[in-house]
C-alpha cells in the first residue's frame, strides 16, 4: 500500500520520491536525522523529536527553511494522511532526514545550489528482530571499533552517517550473529549501542554514561524520569567494562524497542542471567506511560 511522503514543501507518492544525486545527502553523507515512533498511532514526544532536530540543524549550520512549529505541522499532517495504511493494532516510525541541499563540486563542501532536503516519511514498525529479546536477553558485545571522539563529532548532533556504527556492528557479529553491540570511547569508557544508549542496574541504582561520549537519547531521559518515578536513583557517570560484567542487570534503549534487556556481555552472564526486575519495572511502567503492553505488540508481530 502506497504511502505519502514530505519532500521539500510537497507531499509525494513514496514509489516517486526522489532527490538528485548531487544532494549534499548523497556526495557528502551531509544529513542531519530524527526518528520517532508513535503508540496506538499517537506520536511519543514527537516535540522533543524536533526540538533535538533544530539542536542539531544549528550546530551543523543547515537552514531547513522553516521554523520548529511548522515541521510540527507538516509532520503531523503527514502522518494524518498514512494513518490509513496502518493497521489498529501497527504502529510507525516517523523520520525526518535534513540535508544541506544540492551540493557542488570542489575545493568549498559548503558552498549550495538552494536550500535544503527536507525528507519526511512514516514507515511500519518491524519489531521482529527485537521482540524475542523482551523475553531472555539479548547478548551485548563489545566491538573492536571506538566511537567517534566528541571533539571530532558531537554524539548529540544526530547525523544519518551509520558507517562508524555500521562497522563496528559487523564486528560484534563475528563473535555472535545475533549480538548487539556496545562501543566503547577512545578511554575505554562505555559509550552507547548502533542505535540506542546503555544503563546497568547494580545494587539497586541505574547507571548510564554521561553524554560527554554518547547520544542525549529521548528513550534515555524517558527511561530516567520513570525511574524517578519509581523510586529507583540514577547515576550518569563513567562506566567501563567492568561495571557491566558485574552487574545486576543491563539494557539499551532506542526509540523502536524503548528498552531492549541484555542478559549476556562477552559471553558471561549479566547477573543471573534473566532479565531483571528493574528491568520489567521499567518497561511496565513505560506501557503504563503510552497505554500500550510494549512487550506485547512486540511478541504479537512474532506471530
Amino acid at each position: 500500500m502506497s504511502r505519502q511522503v514530505y519532500l521539500s514543501g510537497q507531499l509525494v507518492d513514496e514509489q516517486h520520491a526522489t532527490i538528485s544525486i548531487f544532494d549534499s545527502a548523497v556526495l557528502l553523507g551531509d544529513t542531519v536525522t530524527e526518528s520517532t515512533r508513535t503508540f496506538r498511532h499517537v506520536p511519543f514526544k514527537l516535540e522533543q523529536h524536533v526540538d533535538r532536530l533544530y539542536k542539531s540543524l544549528k550546530v551543523t549550520r543547515i537552514s531547513p527553511g522553516m521554523d520548529a512549529a511548522e515541521m510540527l505541522r507538516v509532520t503531523r499532517e503527514l502522518l494524518e494522511a498514512n494513518l490509513s495504511t496502518y493497521g489498529a493494532d501497527e504502529d510507525c516510525w516517523i523520520v525526518h532526514n535534513i540535508s544541506r541541499g544540492r551540493s557542488l563540486q570542489g575545493p568549498d563542501p559548503t558552498v549550495q545550489r538552494g536550500g535544503a532536503t527536507v525528507m519526511i516519511f512514516t514507515q511500519p514498525l518491524d519489531l521482529t528482530g527485537w521482540a524475542d529479546f523482551y523475553r531472555h536477553g539479548c547478548h551485548a558485545v563489545t566491538a573492536m571499533s571506538r566511537m567517534i571522539p566528541s571533539q571530532s563529532l558531537d554524539a548529540r548532533i544526530k547525523n544519518r552517517s551509520r558507517m562508524a556504527y555500521t562497522l563496528a556492528e559487523m564486528e560484534v557479529k563475528l563473535v555472535d550473529q545475533a549480538a548487539q553491540g556496545i562501543i566503547l570511547d577512545i578511554h575505554g569508557n562505555v559509550a552507547e549501542n548502533k542505535g540506542g544508549n546503555v544503563f546497568l542496574a547494580s545494587g539497586g541504582v541505574l547507571k548510564t554514561p554521561t553524554v560527554s561520549n554518547c547520544l542525549a537519547g529521548i528513550s534515555r531521559a524517558t527511561v530516567i524520569e520513570l525511574a524517578g518515578q519509581l523510586g529507583v536513583p540514577v547515576e550518569e557517570t563513567e562506566l567501563q567494562p567492568y561495571d557491566l560484567y558485574t552487574a545486576d542487570e543491563l539494557f539499551f534503549t532506542s526509540t523502536p524497542y524503548c528498552i531492549m534487556p541484555a542478559t549476556m556481555f562477552n559471553g558471561l552472564p549479566v547477573g543471573d542471567g534473566e532479565v531483571g526486575p528493574i528491568t520489567k519495572q521499567l518497561l511496565a511502567a513505560w506501557s503504563d506511560l503510552t497505554g500500550l503492553d510494549i512487550v506485547k505488540q512486540a511478541l504479537d508481530q512474532l506471530g
